[in-house]
């Protein structure tokens, strides 16, 4: 039996997906199932049950940490269990401000054109190469 038959059962499958949630990259894959990473970009270009596999568990982790960086640009209030000086443990809302970097990091991805630091600059002209000789002293 050829190996990537294991991977195309449906066990086989949803492990695969399983490293891809849980933010594996490919080449990380690839070393799990044994296999090199360029037969497992090979497998992902003959075998469509694979590569759907890992859209789809990807897909998962890229919302979740889409998610968890608005949260974290945009603020968000938390709770949190404290024990006081008496010993009782207690539920404190608590409250994460704004992350700056988060922020931009958000903007120049979502708003390129007008979150940029590079600046695009048209130069036109003509440019003149003179050699010793036609210069006059």
């Amino acid at each position: 039996m050829a190996k990537y038959t294991e991977w195309l059962t449906e066990e086989g499958l949803i492990q695969i997906e399983g490293w891809a949630r849980d933010g594996l990259i490919d080449e990380q894959i690839a070393q799990n199932m044994g296999i090199s990473y360029s037969t497992f970009r090979e497998w992902k270009k003959k075998f469509s049950a694979i590569s759907a596999v890992l859209k789809r568990g990807k897909e998962v982790v890229d919302r979740q940490v889409e998610n968890a960086l608005l949260k974290t640009a945009i603020g968000y209030v938390y709770e949190e269990e404290t024990v006081t000086n008496a010993g009782d443990v207690v539920a404190v809302r608590k409250y994460s401000k704004p992350n700056t970097t988060a922020q931009i990091f958000w903007l120049k991805n979502r708003k390129r054109g007008q979150w940029t630091d590079k600046s695009e600059v048209d130069v036109t002209g003509t440019v003149v190469f003179m050699n010793e000789d036609d210069i006059q002293d």
